[in-house]
C-alpha cells in the first residue's frame, strides 16, 4: 500500500526528557504514511523518555546527533515537547544550527508543547502564528510571534500543537504538511545564520 510519505526521511529532534507520547504518536503517525525516521539528539546513544514530565519511560536510540546531521538529509522535522527535553535542546547551538538550516530550506516543522523553546533561541517565531503549551506563550510573543489558543495551528509550513490531548489533530496535520514538501521561504523578519 502506497503511503503519503513513502520515500520522505523525517527527522525527530529530542534528548533526555522528552515527552514519550509526543515522539511516537507523531512517529508511527508518519511511518504508517511510508516515511523513515531518524531521532537526531545531542549525543549518541540512548535518551531516556518521560510520561508527564516526572516519570521514566522508556528509552530510545538516537540515530544521530545534531552535530552531525544536516538539513539536507532530511525532508521534514518533528520537534517533540517535554520540560526537560525542549531546555536541554534550546541550549545547544548544534541544535539551533540544525534547526535554523530546516527553516531556511523551507522544510516542514511539527512542533508540540514545549518544542517552540528551541524556535524561540533559534530567533524563528518572528512574524509567524503558532501555538504551544501555556507556559511558553510570554517567550513566543516576545519573540516577535503571535500566539493563539488552538489545537493545531500551521502557517507556511510550521505545525504546532498545545499538549498531548492535540494528538490527533496535530499528526494528522504534519502527514498533511509533510506530504506538500517544502515551503516558500518565510522572510518576515527571522534572522537565521
Amino acid at each position: 500500500m502506497a503511503g503519503r510519505l513513502n520515500g520522505k526521511r523525517i527527522a525527530i529532534l529530542a534528548t533526555d526528557g522528552v515527552e514519550q507520547v509526543e515522539l511516537t504518536r507523531p512517529r508511527d503517525a508518519v511511518t504508517r504514511e511510508g516515511a523513515r525516521t531518524e531521532i537526531v539528539s545531542l549525543s549518541e546513544g540512548e535518551i531516556q523518555a518521560m510520561n508527564n514530565d516526572i516519570e521514566p519511560s522508556d528509552t530510545f536510540t538516537a540515530d544521530t546527533t545534531a552535530k552531525q546531521a544536516s538539513a539536507a538529509d532530511y525532508d521534514a522535522l518533528i520537534m517533540p515537547g517535554g520540560t526537560v527535553n525542549a531546555d536541554r535542546l534550546r541550549m545547544d547551538p548544534d541544535v539551533v544550527g540544525f534547526v535554523q538550516e530546516i527553516f531556511r530550506a523551507g522544510k516542514p516543522v511539527g512542533v508540540i508543547c514545549h518544542g517552540p523553546w528551541t524556535l524561540v533561541e533559534a530567533d524563528l517565531v518572528r512574524g509567524r502564528t503558532l501555538t504551544s503549551y501555556p507556559s511558553l506563550r510570554t517567550d513566543i510573543r516576545n519573540a516577535g510571534g503571535t500566539v493563539v489558543d488552538e489545537e493545531v495551528v500551521t502557517d507556511h509550513g510550521l505545525v504546532s500543537s498545545r499538549n498531548p490531548d492535540d494528538l490527533p489533530a496535530f499528526c494528522a496535520k504534519i502527514v498533511e504538511e509533510f506530504a506538500e514538501g517544502a515551503h516558500k521561504v518565510h522572510d518576515e523578519g527571522a534572522t537565521v545564520g
